[in-house]
């Protein structure tokens, strides 16, 4: 950006489900004007870029051909992403990726590559780096008051009921497969709250009865020092029977957070006095704590603790081998406003994600979900997908790049 008040110009290649989401989502962002859509299909095209009262265009080509095009939005299907990316980067152009950044690894290497060359900011929309949920448990970490975790685990039983047997998310071509198309979040944020990347992978991939579809995966990722990060996805049930559970070990503590879109979090923690009293006036923080930069608040959120003073014998417990006197047990809730806010967060989450572009773009610096958050969770799930089909542990390579600042 040349200027605080000047606008960066968008351009949404992708006028799917996705990008109509992403578009009402980025909306009003001050810094960022919307000015045209691009989509094969003309009249998905003319569709949405009434809505928004912008051009509609007929391919990534054509918005690229614009002056007033600063930044491109990508929700086309998968397998477009790298070389969309790459393209817009070339012609000088911002660039905010839906997940994934790539199918395979050697091509996220390239964007991001071409992104450090290139000096435009580079976002992956890798939603829960934004989710203020997810955000405060890397803020009670920096603070102390959660170990860091030893023990990562995400259980995802999705909804199959809009993928028919046609349609391109089972095709590996088109979406790279399951641990490609939606495990990439889930490694992401692994990596994020864990602190570390990835050394290795085992994986097992489970086809529907009867038939040739993989819809059910399991992969077991090594971290160093022995942290192991658990993952399941399944696509196997109605919308309704939906079920998704984060569960971090953190030695003396744990915590649960609940949905795919994390709108609910619990803490169980085993303290000292001097954890007990911070962790009393953690609700005055509820502001600061949930905080994200381009997320905007609606007033429900919550953080409620309860302290429970001696409820445990006060001689030293011994955890894998560490000895420590925890007598006081605290239980904290951090709400979001429960199911019903789950539309508004996710909106929100993309919402800060461009924010996060924007910043990047007129300030420099890294974004939070850059390049390199980008080719990791990329090159996490094609070590998956490799263990699964050979049923032998990979190693996953070990990438350079700038780490957010």
């Amino acid at each position: 950006m040349t200027g605080a008040t000047t606008p960066l110009g968008l351009g949404l290649v992708g006028c799917g489900g996705f990008g109509a989401f992403l578009l009402d989502a980025v909306a009003g962002l001050p810094g960022l004007r919307p000015v045209a859509v691009a989509d094969p299909d003309p009249e998905r095209a003319r569709a949405l870029g009434q809505r928004h009262a912008v051009l509609a265009l007929a391919g990534l080509d054509d918005l690229l051909a614009r002056e007033d095009v600063d930044v491109v939005a990508i929700a086309a299907p998968p397998a477009a992403h790298a070389a969309m990316a790459t393209a817009a980067l070339r012609a000088g152009r911002h660039v905010l990726c839906e997940k994934p950044l790539a199918t395979t690894a050697r091509d996220a290497a390239a964007v991001a590559g071409e992104a450090e060359r290139s000096g435009r900011a580079l976002v992956v929309d890798h939603v829960l780096r934004y989710n203020p949920l997810l955000r405060a448990v890397e803020r009670l970490t920096g603070e102390g008051l959660l170990a860091r975790p030893c023990r990562f685990l995400f259980e995802n039983d999705a909804s199959d009921e809009d993928l028919g047997p046609d349609h391109w998310f089972w095709d590996r071509e088109h979406s790279g497969g399951i641990f490609v198309e939606h495990g990439v979040h889930f490694f992401d944020a692994a990596r994020a709250l864990l602190g570390s990347d990835p050394v290795s992978v085992r994986a097992t991939a489970v086809r529907r009865p009867g038939g040739d579809l993989v819809d059910m995966v399991s992969a077991d990722v090594l971290h160093p020092g022995g942290v192991l990060a658990s993952h399941l996805h399944s696509f196997t049930h109605a919308h309704r029977c939906e079920r998704q559970l984060m569960r971090l070990d953190h030695g003396f503590a744990e915590t649960r957070i609940e949905g795919w879109i994390p709108v609910h979090a619990e803490i169980t923690v085993w303290t000292d006095d001097e954890g007990a009293r911070a962790w009393e006036r953690l609700p005055e923080r509820t502001g600061a704590l949930l905080h994200v930069d381009g997320f905007r608040p609606h007033g429900g959120e919550r953080v409620t603790v309860t302290v429970e003073r001696n409820a445990a014998s006060p001689d030293p417990a011994r955890g894998r081998g560490e000895l420590r006197a925890v007598p006081h047990r605290v239980r904290a809730v951090l709400d979001l406003g429960g199911e019903a806010r789950k539309p508004y967060v996710y909106r929100e989450s993309v919402r800060a994600a461009a924010a996060d572009l924007l910043r990047v773009a007129r300030d420099g610096g890294t974004p939070v979900a850059g390049a390199l958050a980008g080719l990791t969770s990329v090159a996490v799930a094609e070590a998956a997908t490799l263990a699964a089909d050979t049923g032998a542990e990979q190693t996953v390579p070990g990438f350079r790049t700038k780490e957010p600042a």
